[in-house]
């Protein structure tokens, strides 16, 4: 890793994607399911509520590092996974 000079959690993070991606994949292979409706009024499915929950993530730590700062950010982890949840279950 030192090619890139990446550091430990940013090289995890990326894996943690990766993994993400393949396994709604092996999901959509072995469970196909049709899109659903949800209270954002459009269709979608597991990999469009994955990107909705990555992309909400991505907002809520950078809000989180910019009002709290760094000190806490692991509570934000927190947050993001209660986001994931509601996303996953109503959008």
């Amino acid at each position: 890793m030192d090619w890139m000079a990446w550091t430990w959690p940013t090289a995890i993070f990326f894996m943690v994607i990766a993994l993400a991606l393949i396994l709604f994949t092996i999901l959509a292979i072995k469970f196909p399911e049709t899109p659903r409706v949800g209270v954002l009024r459009i269709e979608t499915t597991r990999g469009d509520r994955l990107f909705i929950t990555l992309l909400g993530s991505a907002f809520i730590n950078l809000a989180w590092l910019g009002l709290v700062g760094p000190d806490t950010q692991p509570w934000a982890l927190g947050v993001c996974a209660i986001y994931a949840a509601a996303v996953f279950r109503w959008v």
